[in-house]
């Protein structure tokens, strides 16, 4: 308490005065005599402590300490000699003192203040006349911050905010430390070039320009170095914010270093595909799906047909005559235009030279980069087709005038002497529907006991059915039935199977 040879500032006029002063001020003001008794408040100091009088604030002190707990934006509590009141009591000049503020018996604080001091002195008295406190209410500017805190952390785009006076960072979230692999600590207090998040950016110049005027700082790709070595690629972009009252600038990334490995890996891919392309024995083409341009070719099919790739690339295939004829090219382009994929089609081809050449051809549709492509595979039978044709031929001349011969023996000769096409060989209506059946569960992989068990008849009844399919479309293995089958669009698949009569009738 004051000494009572003091002259208490209640027993002035000087009260009503200051009174009449700062009674409408936005702030909150308290004033303390210096015998540590609260003269008066504000309605403003009044309403920041959600009360209405100021015998409700406390009649000193010692009670203010008593109803109100304060702590500090840490969590910290205030110590009693630490109030704030307390400290402009003992004569401390302070400003910008923030503590929040919490009704005592209360769990969580209900108000934030920003408190500083001020000292009234008598002109010829050294002790002071009268101490105050003011306050301002600065709740809603932390709440906001702290939503904003939160959202900062929460958000999982990486970020991080630096100051714009000394470039350094005060804040990053989880998602940037993810990224990069830095711990917190090594991050806050480094500067923007200490950890450069604009290495190797596109327009790194443009970018220092902006941040060092505080202007939003456009989307560009850059190069982080990571803290074990290595980079990784990313998008990043400056947007200028005030934190307090502090100009900063919030940057933020979009990870790229994943879209970089896949394109990596497809630039691998594709460079072992066309090292394969160009290296296989077979030739090869890829033509685009749409026009029938060709755009590659390999060295095997330069070596079969004579064209080399600046002769023939950019061309449609029409243009260049490789087709005997514009019906077999129309035939064939027809089937890719509707989607299809050739097996074993035969077909016939001109060289550059005018050489007529039979081919088996094959096609696959693929995709190269964001193209629809086809990869063309042929495979010259001219020899193998000269060569039958020079069988036939002898056998005809030795059984010239051998009418003797069955009629079975004829047809077969005839038949290698005209050889039967695709549409005309073996075909799907030469097995009797039992055989289909049969067909249809080999194509499916099941082996002869589920084919007895499903059809329902003897095993060596399903080994009749497969020994006879073998002979009539020309194979001797399971492997080579399933192909013959599948060229033909036959996979089993869908197939209605039609049962014994003997489980029919059960």
């Amino acid at each position: 308490m004051a000494d009572a040879s003091f002259k208490s500032l209640r027993e002035t006029a000087d009260l009503r005065h200051l009174r009449q002063i700062i009674v409408g001020l936005d702030e909150g003001v308290i004033l303390i005599d210096p015998d540590q008794s609260l003269l008066w408040a504000n309605d403003a100091a009044l309403a920041m402590h959600g009360v209405d009088d100021i015998a409700d604030l406390g009649a000193t002190v010692d009670e203010y300490r008593a109803r109100f707990q304060l702590r500090y934006r840490n969590n910290h509590r205030v110590g009693a000699d630490e109030y704030p009141i307390e400290r402009v009591v003992a004569g401390d000049s302070f400003s910008e003192v923030v503590v929040e503020v919490t009704v005592a018996g209360d769990d969580s604080p209900r108000w934030v203040h920003q408190v500083r001091s001020l000292v009234l002195n008598d002109a010829d008295e050294a002790e002071p006349a009268c101490l105050v406190l003011i306050i301002q209410d600065v709740s809603a500017r932390y709440e906001a911050e702290d939503r904003f805190e939160q959202s900062f952390n929460a958000n999982p785009a990486p970020a991080v905010i630096c100051r714009l006076n000394d470039l350094r960072f005060v804040k990053v979230n989880q998602g940037f430390l993810e990224m990069t692999g830095h711990q917190r600590d090594q991050v806050l207090c480094k500067t923007v070039y200490d950890i450069d998040v604009l290495r190797q950016a596109e327009r790194r110049d443009l970018a220092k320009e902006r941040l060092a005027e505080g202007r939003t700082i456009p989307q560009m790709e850059a190069e982080l170095e990571l803290p074990e070595g290595g980079t990784r690629l990313v998008i990043v972009a400056g947007q200028p914010i005030d934190m307090g009252d502090q100009p900063c600038m919030l940057f933020t990334f979009a990870d790229l270093e994943p879209r970089r490995k896949a394109e990596g890996a497809l630039r691998h891919s594709e460079e072992r595909f066309t090292r394969t392309f160009q290296m296989a024995p077979v030739p090869m083409a890829i033509g685009a799906r749409d026009g029938h341009l060709l755009c590659e070719v390999n060295a095997s099919f330069t070596a079969l047909t004579g064209y080399c790739a600046t002769e023939i690339i950019g061309r449609p295939l029409g243009e260049v005559e490789l087709w005997e004829s514009s019906a077999i090219r129309e035939k064939i382009e027809a089937a890719i235009d509707g989607g299809h994929d050739l097996r074993g089609h035969e077909a016939r081809i001109q060289a550059k030279d005018g050489a007529t050449i039979d081919c088996i051809v094959s096609t696959e549709a693929i995709r190269l980069g964001d193209g629809a492509c086809v990869l063309w595979a042929f495979q010259d039978i001219t020899q193998r087709k000269a060569t039958e044709v020079e069988l036939v031929e002898a056998i005809e001349a030795v059984m010239k005038d051998t009418s003797w011969f069955s009629r079975s023996i004829m047809d077969k000769l005839a038949r290698l002497r005209a050889p039967r096409t695709e549409n005309d060989g073996p075909g799907l209506d030469d097995l009797t529907p039992r055989e289909r059946d049969v067909l249809a569960l080999i194509c499916r992989g099941c082996d002869d006991k589920t084919i007895a068990r499903t059809l329902d008849v003897a095993g060596n009844t399903v080994r009749n059915h497969v020994a006879r399919i073998y002979a009539k479309i020309g194979v001797n293995r399971r492997i080579a039935a399933v192909a013959w089958a599948r060229a033909r669009g036959f996979d089993g698949e869908g197939v209605a199977l039609h049962r014994s009569e003997k489980e029919t009738a059960a």
